[in-house]
């Protein structure tokens, strides 16, 4: 199969799409020229890019494997991405036969690969719709039909909200999520961040300016506003591959400061 048969209809293989450069640089091959080129410009200024999102993967993983310990059975992943192995609900299926899982992202091309990946997986589903839109994501059939937000939920946004501009107001969308979300409900968030490289900084901007692939560079300020309504679990909101549990876990760990720099933090409604 061609790079353009792979591509679904109606979807541009000349615009880059995040999804499809993050896979790329986790090794994935469900991506097109376009976006190899941008991940290229960013490894030419940053090379530890494949370290990070390999840690970024890393943290997500053992973020909802705690959270799972914690007692939550219910997880919306926002932003999901092309699935990648372990998925998210066969790390929290190993703590809980019992934890439902939805995975939402705006990209046709996920939302295909959701299709068949969960075909058969009751408890699971996969829907196409933009973290932008709270509202719609709340109310769909297979959200209300597998979350009871009388009950703790964790939310991931995982790389996803540099991707959301100003404009579009990030603060308030995360509020969108939180409001609803019971006592002992969970945030699992991680950010691109100003304290990235210049050069890597620029070359993304050059190379998705006007395209889904933008991003915006927070300040560790900025993205600690985020968490506003949540306590932070853990060392808090750190560079991701600092973000750790204990001593032991398998988070790699790497040799100086990254050029490209993600934050993560993982954030709990409080309890009464």
């Amino acid at each position: 199969m061609s790079e353009l048969e792979r591509v679904p209809p109606g979807v541009d293989p000349n615009v880059p799409s995040s999804a499809r450069v993050y896979d790329y640089l986790l090794g994935g091959k469900d991506n097109v020229a376009v976006d190899r080129a941008v991940a290229e410009r960013l490894l030419a200024v940053a090379p530890d890019a494949r370290a990070v999102a390999r840690a970024n993967r890393r943290f997500q993983i053992e973020a909802v494997r705690h959270v799972a310990r914690q007692g939550v059975r219910q997880f919306i992943d926002l932003g999901t991405g092309i699935p990648t192995w372990p998925s998210i609900h066969e790390t929290v299926r190993e703590v809980s036969p019992a934890c439902r899982v939805v995975y939402v992202d705006h990209d046709p091309m996920v939302r295909l690969h959701a299709q068949v990946l969960l075909a058969d997986q009751p408890g699971v589903a996969g829907i196409q719709g933009d973290l932008r839109r709270p509202a719609d994501i709340l109310a769909d059939p297979h959200v209300t039909g597998l979350i009871d937000f009388d009950q703790p939920v964790c939310v991931l946004m995982v790389g996803v909200l540099h991707f959301v501009m100003d404009a579009e107001d990030p603060p308030g969308i995360v509020a969108a999520f939180r409001k609803p979300m019971a006592p002992g409900s969970h945030l699992v968030l991680s950010h691109a961040m100003a304290e990235s490289s210049p050069e890597a900084i620029a070359q993304l901007h050059l190379a998705t300016a006007g395209s889904p692939a933008q991003g915006a560079f927070r300040s560790h300020a900025e993205v600690l506003r985020l968490f506003d309504g949540f306590e932070l679990i853990g060392p808090g909101l750190v560079p991701v591959q600092d973000w750790r549990l204990t001593d032991d876990d398998h988070l790699p760990r790497l040799d100086g400061t990254p050029r490209l720099r993600l934050d993560a933090g993982v954030g709990r409604v409080p309890v009464q």
